[in-house]
């Protein structure tokens, strides 16, 4: 703990906290709550889906909004039988990446098995390059690359790739998982150090008193939530089950209570360029090309 908050400039008691909102891009009530959970409440980034039907509106959005810190949610699943995406490589391109009926696997458990038993390593980079030079070919500056339904990308070979890929594009990467955190150490890398939070894993009954919780709790060191703010209109109900999970996030992050609560306990509330500049350093020795250039920092 003391060596990373000593990486990003704090002192070692320092409680850390990235507020990161996931699935960006999705579709458009998870649009519109992202932004204002980030601007008028305590969430600090966001993971943008490139894949996704309101992928091009997410991105109209952060190019209106350069100061909003963002990284790429890189996505080889698809959940939503009835609001699908597919990749962004050409089918032909990323077959090992593809169901029976030439559709992105659902992250079900049957769904990851068959998806991480086939993948090759190359159409996995394949499909990554896609949704990375489409973010750099719309203008905009990522902080960091994560994974949609896959932990650390599921397998070792994929978040070597990933990290590989963060080093040419100058990023950082989540990796939350052991022992994959200890080895990301060993290299100089800033990574979670306590028990990283997936907001799907809360009971819907009581989210609040349990976040208020958790914010009094929370350890030294560096900290990540992923939460999923959604407006959870009428729209989303039709086709998201999770939508609930979603719109009790969206209500907590916008509350006076969050802000207040992070005040009393003296939180830093930390976003990705803080990590992404100590990952470009550490890692630029590896790095071939610069792609993105590390924001100047700001609040």
């Amino acid at each position: 703990m003391e060596e990373t908050s000593a990486l990003l400039g704090h002192t070692p008691d320092a409680r850390l906290l990235i507020v990161n909102c996931d699935d960006f891009g999705m579709y458009p009530a998870i649009n519109a709550a992202v932004i204002e959970s980030i601007e008028e409440g305590i969430a600090s980034s966001c993971s943008l889906m490139v894949p996704c039907p309101a992928a091009p509106q997410a991105m109209e959005l952060l190019g209106r909004r350069p100061r909003i810190p963002f990284g790429i949610h890189l996505t080889l699943v698809c959940e939503m039988p009835d609001y699908r995406w597919g990749p962004m490589a050409a089918r032909e391109r990323v077959p090992s990446l593809l169901d029976a009926e030439g559709e992105l696997f659902p992250p079900t458990p049957a769904g990851r098995t068959a998806l991480l038993g086939r993948a090759r390593l190359d159409e996995i980079e394949c499909e990554f390059r896609a949704q990375i030079d489409a973010v750099a070919d719309a203008g905009l500056t990522p902080t960091h690359l994560d994974f949609h339904c896959l932990a650390d990308g599921g397998r070792d070979d994929i978040l070597e790739l990933t990290v590989g890929l963060a080093a040419e594009y100058g990023l950082a990467v989540r990796v939350w998982l052991e022992p994959a955190r200890q080895r990301m150490r060993h290299r100089g890398l800033p990574v979670t150090d306590n028990d990283f939070l997936d907001s799907f894993s809360l009971a819907i009954e009581g989210k609040p008193a349990r976040y208020v919780q958790m914010l009094r709790d929370l350890p030294a060191g560096l900290n990540e939530w992923a939460v999923h703010p959604s407006m959870g209109n009428q729209d989303s109900q039709a086709i998201d089950d999770g939508w609930r999970v979603r719109r009790t996030d969206y209500e907590f992050l916008i509350s006076p209570q969050a802000r207040e609560v992070l005040q009393q306990e003296g939180i830093t509330v930390l976003d990705y360029r803080t990590i992404q500049r100590v990952w470009s350093m550490a890692l630029a020795p590896e790095r071939t090309a610069t792609t993105f250039i590390p924001p100047v920092p700001g609040p």
